[in-house]
């Protein structure tokens, strides 16, 4: 039966392959009736198999929310969880076709806490079908969702007002409604917006005019479906080509795979790798089936060059004439998806298309508040919150505006831990910063500093709980290393916080830009040849890894002062711990804000007994046999 299901599937895709493609979501608050739409649609364009009805029937009378009739949500709700609650959790795809036109559909959540599921469902989307529970009106879900669906590049909107069999067809219910919606959706970026007064439960202007709304001379909303005319922008717009990986089974062949992101390519057309702008000509476009004389956005296929090129996963090929930007700082809006906070400073991953880049919040311009679409100002966005960033990457990538590419104008931040998406971001602008300008050669470089002084250079990152012996250990090391005539620098936390850092608190967002100044000063120090010792509590492993990024191999030392906090807080002679733990001083270390232990450092100091000398020449043994002193 499934073997058959799935030719007879295969047969119809076929059958419909020459006409048109919607694809389209469903999105608003949680139980204004996505699902069940979806299923009345499937229902009665009669694009269910007789098992689907028989498991529907018998699913309906277990799960349903519907008395003794079908609950068509059950049609797209598969998850077991979703079931048993009436809700939906994950993003759920379908696809249908009617004489005029096939579609693909995805249902999205309502809840808020699955508004990144909403995010990922209408970022493929042309259409959004918004829902609005006729009792309820617009709510704030709906409103996010509205300006997430325009945010992401959707730019028709069907305002399908549902349950209206329950206000009694009211016809100035529902004009309230519209009106209520078109009064802040004037606000956002919508080519056309069609309301629909419906009943999903019992098929109302779904695919047939219902005889009870008389008032309403608008189409149904199959009949919008079928004729709204949507932009073919991925096709009509320039050749991208993002490589995914170089296929070389041999060394008589060498072809980049990838699936086109925008754009046309045919054999014979000139192209440039967009990061070096090397250029070369297709020669073929080949496919498991064969070769082919043009490929179109979407497709997946290899191209060979007539050329060797530098090339490799997270290139773009474009046209020599049209090609993308390319820069290692943009301006992009976030739709922040964890549940941890957006830390400004902190190194993320980022994701566009095939290429992966390290990249850090360089400045929070504003989040915007829903309830108006007015920027508000900000320190950082929580979950589901949506802001507009300036973000610097570790190095350049080629990018398109996110409205002239969805492809190649979006990414994902990934937390480098625990490898979650963080947020989702639509590029708005390259920026020109300092970055854009040339390093100035000089004569004298870091080897030449660091030789005069008979010594290789490096930063000695010494990390451990408050009261742990950080700074008592790396003071004695500078002594010894001043006493062997050796050029050190000394940063201390307490220190710069009566200077560089004086303006910063000590909130996580604060303290991980605290890290940002103190690792880019020690870079500075590290080029001008000195061994620079930096002792700081510095407690999130994102930011000391930062650190050691921001130097060659070698010239990071990561040096754990391994105290455990019942023997830092009896050594607590400020008394800092105690205040902490009365709650006079909040976002402590160890107390109310995490201390991340180091994983791999260079060195790790038990520092809860032993005399600090000890430590301090045991940094010094290492530092002599590797060659830095």
């Amino acid at each position: 039966m499934n073997e058959f299901r799935a030719e007879a599937r295969l047969m119809a895709a076929a059958e419909h392959e020459e006409k048109g493609l919607l694809r389209f979501l469903t999105c608003g608050s949680v139980d204004d009736g996505k699902s069940t739409l979806i299923g009345r649609l499937l229902y009665d364009t009669k694009r269910l198999f007789d098992d689907q009805l028989t498991t529907l029937e018998k699913d309906s009378r277990k799960y349903g929310t519907t008395g003794s009739d079908m609950d068509f949500a059950l049609l797209v709700d598969g998850l077991e969880a979703e079931r048993e609650q009436g809700i939906t959790i994950d993003v759920a795809y379908r696809f249908f076709a009617t004489e005029k036109r096939r579609f693909i559909v995805a249902d999205t959540p309502g809840h808020e806490q699955y508004t990144r599921n909403m995010a990922t469902g209408a970022s493929t989307a042309d259409l959004a079908i918004l829902l609005v529970d006729a009792r309820k009106g617009v709510l704030i879900q709906t409103r996010r969702h509205a300006y997430i669906a325009s945010l992401l590049g959707i730019r028709h909107v069907v305002l399908a007002v549902n349950k209206i069999d329950l206000v009694g067809f009211d016809r100035k219910r529902f004009e309230s409604i519209v009106a209520d919606f078109e009064a802040f959706a004037a606000q956002l970026e919508l080519t056309s917006i069609v309301p629909i007064p419906m009943s999903a439960r019992f098929g109302d202007n779904v695919i047939g005019a219902s005889p009870d709304t008389p008032w309403y001379e608008g189409p149904t909303l199959l009949d919008h479906l079928e004729s709204v005319e949507i932009a073919e922008a991925g096709a009509a717009g320039a050749f991208r080509f993002p490589v995914q990986w170089v296929n070389r089974p041999d060394l008589s062949f060498r072809g980049y795979a990838g699936t086109l992101a925008g754009g046309s390519v045919r054999p014979g057309d000139p192209v440039v790798v967009a990061r070096t702008g090397q250029e070369a000509v297709v020669e073929r476009i080949v496919t498991r089936e064969g070769d082919r004389l043009l490929a179109s956005a979407g497709a997946a296929v290899t191209l060979t060059l007539d050329r060797e090129v530098d090339l490799s996963r997270g290139d773009i090929l474009a046209p020599p004439t049209d090609r993308p930007e390319v820069a290692d700082q943009l301006a992009a809006h976030l739709i922040w998806m964890s549940e941890e906070p957006l830390l400004p400073g902190r190194s993320y991953l980022l994701k566009s298309g095939s290429a992966t880049v390290g990249a850090a919040i360089s400045d929070l311009k504003h989040r915007v508040d829903i309830e108006g679409f007015k920027p508000l100002a900000a320190k950082t966005l929580n979950l589901n919150d949506i802001g507009f960033a300036n973000l610097s990457l570790a190095e350049p990538i080629a990018f398109d505006l996110y409205d002239e590419n969805r492809n190649t104008g979006s990414f994902i931040l990934i937390d480098r831990f625990t490898n979650a998406t963080v947020a989702a971001g639509m590029i708005r602008f390259g920026l020109r910063r300092a970055t854009n300008i040339h390093w100035q050669a000089l004569d004298v470089n870091k080897e030449a500093r660091a030789h005069a002084k008979s010594q290789k250079p490096a930063i000695l990152w010494f990390t451990g709980l408050s009261g742990a012996g950080k700074s008592s250990i790396a003071n004695i090391v500078e002594k010894r290393l001043h006493l062997l005539g050796h050029h050190t620098y000394l940063l201390d936390g307490d220190n710069i916080r009566h200077g560089l850092n004086r303006d910063l608190g000590f909130t996580d967002a604060d303290r991980v830009e605290n890290i940002r100044r103190v690792a880019e000063t020690a870079k500075l120090f590290v080029d001008a040849g000195l061994i620079v010792l930096v002792s700081f509590i510095s407690p999130f492993r994102s930011e000391r890894d930062m650190a050691r990024e921001l130097v060659e191999a070698g010239e990071f030392i990561e040096i754990f002062v391994d105290t455990p906090i019942e023997v830092a807080e009896e050594r607590d002679v400020k008394g800092l711990y105690r205040k902490a733990r009365l709650g006079e001083i909040k976002n402590f270390t160890g107390i109310d804000s995490p201390y991340e232990t180091p994983l791999s450092p260079e060195l790790r100091l038990p520092a809860a007994a032993g005399d600090p000398h000890i430590h301090a020449e045991t940094v010094l043994r290492y530092l002599k046999a590797h060659g830095y002193i």
